[in-house]
């Protein structure tokens, strides 16, 4: 089985575990509870849940017990997206190929629907630690809440300044901490929760981090140059909407050219941390090179 079908399979069983949280009953906020569906359940990549469940696998090959917290994870990431897409701040009216959720809905459901599925998210991973009773366990279940909690502190500031930036001057230094929070920041936690859960030491933390910061800038730059680059067809959104919008992007920075470079460079030094897990990280270092040379 190659990496594609590999990554196929996770997502098949990604997917399969979201639809058991999504919710068809009647009731008054039926038309919510279609909203959160309608972004939860569609064709993305399930990034995020997929790098937890790989890290855990470096230490402990059945990974069951990571699902709560990588379900949530993809709650988490489709809430920042919905709002992402949201006219005061992207204003986008396609992802994947499909009308955005206001688009689909409204305004105010699609908040809303953003802040349930934050908040469910949240419900998921209380209920599972409620019902753990290894108390080692817990405490690992704990940590990786409050690394959750860090990543969508660190995401929501990193929308900030990309909000606050659009059509302004802005520092070397502010692109990168704004694309290492507002797209990393998660990225990262997924990382790291996985490390965390499956026990792992200060030392592969490190090292882990270090990877996972790479390719969560790494995964960013290459939206970028999408943005720049990209077929309309592929990304199932309209391609050079950060220009039109004035948004400060490593394109806009440095040129496509010094971006494609920055983003080689960037992957490469990530790889190079996963060096010590042998085979057991290759499936990491393939989705490194996944994220470099995605056409979506």
């Amino acid at each position: 089985m190659d990496f594609k079908d590999d990554l196929k399979k996770y997502v098949d069983i990604i997917n399969k575990k979201l639809e058991k949280y999504v919710e068809f009953k009647k009731c008054p906020e039926e038309m919510l509870n279609a909203s959160m569906e309608y972004s939860l359940i569609s064709s993305a990549k399930r990034l995020r849940p997929i790098l937890m469940l790989e890290t855990y696998k470096l230490f402990h090959q059945e990974y069951e017990v990571a699902f709560p917290f990588a379900i949530s994870m993809e709650m988490i990431h489709n809430f920042s997206l919905i709002h992402d897409d949201l006219p005061a701040i992207d204003n986008d009216d396609f992802r994947h190929g499909k009308p955005t959720n206001h688009k689909k809905f409204n305004e105010s459901t699609a908040i809303l629907a953003g802040d349930a599925l934050l908040n469910r998210a949240y419900m998921i991973i209380s209920e599972d630690i409620l019902n753990t009773e290894n108390d080692e366990l817990k405490t690992r279940k704990i940590k990786s809440f409050y690394e959750l909690s860090i990543g969508v502190d660190r995401m929501i500031a990193g929308e900030y300044v990309d909000t606050e930036f659009e059509g302004k001057e802005i520092s070397n230094e502010y692109l990168e901490y704004m694309h290492k929070n507002k797209t990393g920041a998660l990225i990262k936690a997924s990382v790291r929760i996985g490390a965390i859960l499956a026990g792992a030491n200060e030392k592969d933390l490190e090292k882990l981090d270090f990877y996972a910061g790479s390719i969560g800038l790494g995964f960013q730059i290459k939206d970028d140059i999408l943005s720049e680059t990209g077929d309309e067809k592929i990304l199932g959104k309209p391609v050079g909407n950060d220009k039109k919008n004035g948004k400060v992007t490593f394109v806009t920075k440095y040129g496509l050219e010094k971006a494609n470079e920055i983003l080689e460079n960037t992957i490469e030094k990530g790889i190079k941390e996963l060096e010590e897990y042998g085979n057991k990280a290759e499936f990491l270092r393939k989705l490194a090179l996944y994220i470099k040379d995605r056409e979506k």
